[in-house]
Formats: structure tokens, sequence, C-alpha cells
């Protein structure tokens, strides 16, 4: 894996601005799958393992027929099988750390300690993907986590160890994005998520394998029994698929280091659905943070729109166009 770091993937300035564009979008989605799960699992009894279970199972058992249908045999071909198996296990990590905040914190908040992950991400992407990370680059992922604290103003006396677990899943979504930047090579996006959603399946019922005879109540299992919670269910493996796809389609066109101050998209949404679903007001503080992270967002984007304009193509080797 380490040799397969080394290799630098070279995108052409239309096709960042493109993966910054999807990215955006695949942001915007994420936190509402996250207020779902949240919903499940403090209004209709599910615990934290079978709703993360639920979202990538649902992943597997719809990507494989639309993976056969536009792909062929190529959806269970992978040349990078082992990365993919991995970006699961971290995806998984991810969903079960992130879930557990939201059992025990507003959406708002558990979102704001998760949007540690850009930091990590352009630390990643320089010292594993060998990407030049600028100064101005540097500077804006800084000033967008700067506005997620003045959002939240997280600590660890308010929140105590539950707040360890969106900062541990920041950690685990920013190397499922570094290696998905490298599983990308070669390999379909429908692939990539067949192999990322069995990962996921795997890790997470290995955990509430260990939790059910130790009676962890949030690695329990249950069928649901409530047409709104199976509604509920469908529509995450729907729309986080649909949500994952975008991730591998923009990480396939931009480098990570670029696209890592965008994550901050999804703090703005987060608020919004935390005041809409569950009566969390923002106040002054919170709504100056988000303009805040939105502006740091604006700035790389416009950055990376002057480059386009003044940098001339060249003959640089695209990737696998997507399918």
């Amino acid at each position: 894996m380490a040799s397969t770091f080394q290799n630098r993937i070279e995108n052409t300035p239309t096709e960042t601005l493109q993966g910054i564009g999807i990215v955006v979008a695949a942001c915007a989605v994420i936190p509402g799958l996250d207020a779902i799960g949240k919903i499940l699992v403090t209004e209709h009894g599910l615990s934290v393992g079978e709703v993360s279970l639920y979202r990538f199972v649902l992943q597997v058992a719809l990507t494989l027929p639309l993976g056969f249908a536009f792909e062929g045999a190529m959806v269970l071909r992978s040349p990078h099988t082992g990365l993919n198996l991995l970006r699961g296990v971290c995806l998984g990590v991810t969903g079960l750390c992130l879930l557990g905040g939201l059992r025990f914190m507003p959406l708002g908040d558990t979102i704001a300690i998760f949007l540690i992950n850009p930091m990590i991400l352009t630390l990643f992407s320089a010292l594993f993907l060998k990407e030049q990370v600028g100064w101005r680059r540097v500077a804006a992922v800084m000033v967008g986590f700067a506005g997620a604290l003045v959002i939240i103003r997280p600590s660890y006396a308010v929140f105590g160890p539950a707040a360890l677990l969106p900062a541990f899943a920041a950690a685990f979504i920013a190397i499922y994005l570094i290696l998905s930047r490298q599983a990308s090579r070669g390999a379909t996006p429908m692939a990539m998520q067949f192999w990322a959603g069995l990962g996921a399946s795997i890790v997470i019922l290995g955990a509430m394998g260990l939790g059910h005879p130790l009676s962890v109540a949030e690695l329990s299992f249950h069928i649901p029994e409530s047409a709104v919670a199976i509604a509920l269910i469908l529509t995450t493996g729907v729309f986080g698929t649909a949500a994952h796809l975008l991730f591998v389609a923009a990480y396939k066109r931009a480098p990570a280091s670029v696209l890592a101050p965008f994550g901050y998209v999804e703090i703005v949404s987060a608020v919004l659905l935390g005041f809409i679903l569950f009566g969390e007001l923002p106040d002054a503080p919170k709504w100056f943070g988000m303009a805040v992270i939105v502006g740091s967002g604006i700035y790389i984007f416009w950055r990376e729109q002057r480059t386009a304009r003044v940098t001339p193509r060249t003959d640089v080797p695209k990737p696998p166009a997507m399918h």
C-alpha cells in the first residue's frame, strides 16, 4: 500500500471544479442521513449498530443490481479489492462512532466536532498522497474549522466522553477518503461501493456479535415493526448509497486537499436540519460561524476557478471515465 501512495493522481483544472461541485452536493445530503439515524435511534428505539448495519447492507443490495445493469461483471472486479474492503471497515467504524455521538448529543454539536476531518484529511493528503498543500488551502481549512467552533463551541467538559465519538469518526472518514482517492484508479464507482459496503457490513456485524454476549445495548438487534421506521431505514439506504457514489466521483476528479474545506458545508445543513427537525434554533454566533464556513469554501472555489482560467491544458492522463 505504501508504494500505491507514492503514485500521485493528476487532474485537470476543469475536473477539479467538477469535483468541488459534486462534493458540495454530497456534503449537503449527508447531514440528512445523520438526522434520520438520530430519529431512528432516539424515537424508534433502534440501536446504533442496527441502524448502521441496515444502511450498509442496503448499500450492497442496491449497488449490486445497479452495477450489473450498468457495468456488468465489472461491478465485482476491482484492482484494489483490499483497499476497498479497508474503505468499508473505515466507513463502518465511522458510522458506529457518529451515530453513537448522535445518540447522546445534538445534531449540530456532533457534526461540528466531526468536522475536524478536513484538517485531518489535508494533513493525510500531504503525507500519503504527496499532494501539494499550499498555505492558502491550509488557511481555508483552519478558517472553516474556526467557524465550526464558533457555531457549537464544543468541549469535553460539556459533552464528556461522548465528544470523542465524532472525533474518532472524523479520523476514520479521513482515512476512508484517502483510500477512495487511491482505489478510484482502474475501478468503477459501483465496484468501489459494493466492496466498501460489504466491508462495512462485515465490521458492524462483528461488533454486534461481540456486543450481544456483553449485553451492549447500542449493539443490540431486533426487527423494526413500525412502518415509519422501515421507511426511514430504506431512505437511509437509498440516499446513503447515492451520497457515497458522489464522494467517489468527487475524489476521482479533484485532490483531497482541495476538497477538504468543502466538508464544512455539512455544518450548515446540520444546523438547519437541527432547527427544522429538533427545534434547535441557531443563535447569532452560529449564523456568524456558518457565514465563515461558507466563505472559506467560496474562497477555495474562487482560487480553483482562477487556476482553471490561467492554467493551460496539458496532456495529463485522465483517470478512467465513470460509467
